[in-house]
């Protein structure tokens, strides 16, 4: 769980330092992903006098031993989604946390090969005014999968359990009604053949710290930073009686809670990938072989010139 005792002076600068610093790395690994294939086969750096940085080599397999098991467990995702939509499965998965906590970049690496018509992502922004008439669960409803289908909740209806709580933006009875209502709303999911899934990803008081500033500094991340995730840093503790009565209270044997230890994006994205294929007796599909019809040619055929005016400039 979250550790809720934090001075800044317990941070030395060289600490602070190397986060900002793994934090940036860990965006360009972002990029690199996708292009694992690509990387070279050199696990050190050799410095000018011929001697290899011991540091930096250990940092490099670190980094490539992720990548490995990442793409291995993308390989295992992709074989979760052909049995789902095989056997007709129907998949919500939660994602919650504080603020900077890696939500999305797990998200993220769930998704990043598996098809959008399968796996989709639903980030709902706050309600606006006539979404606040409505029962409370209802535009969440709209999101969820048919036969066939996963759907990943960056964020969900438990904002009301959290950031609605702290932020005052529901009064004690809304509150007390919703933790009423959640647990059958869950089981009633359940009862009609939604596997529901919850995590909680879990950092600690320096590590949200450290990221923030890391946003702070970096125009890339700079959009990622409102002033309610300011006022949530603000908060802390308030967020985290709230995240303690909302785990409490909503964690049920139909839906229960799972907590991601977070402080390692790397390590957490990992974990969380492997346990949620490890909740599914998914078997791999058998896929009858692929093969390339040959194009049809014609004499006729002539294929127009694209006129100038059109062409994209080729700057790069």
């Amino acid at each position: 769980m979250d550790k809720d005792t934090y001075s800044p002076d317990a941070v030395s600068t060289d600490d602070m330092v190397r986060r900002l610093r793994e934090d940036l790395i860990d965006s360009y690994d972002e990029e690199l992903e996708l292009e694992f294939e690509d990387l070279d086969s050199t696990a050190g750096m050799r410095l000018p006098d011929g001697t290899l940085d011991d540091g930096l080599a250990a940092r490099r397999n670190h980094r490539r031993a992720y990548f490995r098991e990442l793409v291995r467990l993308q390989g295992e995702l992709i074989k979760l989604q052909d049995w789902v939509v095989t056997t007709r499965q129907k998949v919500v998965i939660l994602f919650e946390g504080r603020d900077a906590a890696g939500k999305g970049g797990a998200i993220k690496r769930i998704t990043q090969r598996l098809n959008p018509r399968v796996c989709r992502v639903a980030a709902l922004p706050a309600p606006n005014d006539r979404e606040r008439t409505q029962w409370y669960f209802q535009r969440y409803v709209s999101h969820l999968p048919a036969g066939g289908e996963m759907v990943l909740f960056d964020r969900s209806w438990y904002n009301r359990a959290g950031v609605e709580r702290v932020m005052g933006f529901c009064n004690d009875d809304e509150y007390e009604e919703f933790f009423r209502s959640v647990p059958e709303f869950e089981r009633m999911l359940v009862r009609s053949g939604i596997h529901v899934m919850k995590y909680w990803f879990s950092i600690t008081d320096d590590e949200q710290h450290s990221r923030f500033l890391s946003r702070i500094h970096d125009p890339l991340k700079q959009w990622k930073l409102s002033p309610m995730d300011l006022e949530s840093r603000r908060r802390w503790e308030e967020y985290t009686k709230a995240k303690e009565v909302m785990l409490t209270r909503t964690h049920i044997p139909e839906a229960p809670w799972w907590v991601v230890q977070a402080d390692d994006k790397k390590r957490a994205r990992l974990n969380c990938i492997a346990h949620l294929l490890a909740q599914f007796p998914y078997e791999e599909v058998a896929h009858l072989p692929i093969t390339l019809p040959p194009r049809e040619r014609h004499p006729d055929y002539f294929r127009q010139p694209v006129p100038d005016s059109l062409i994209v400039p080729e700057v790069y």
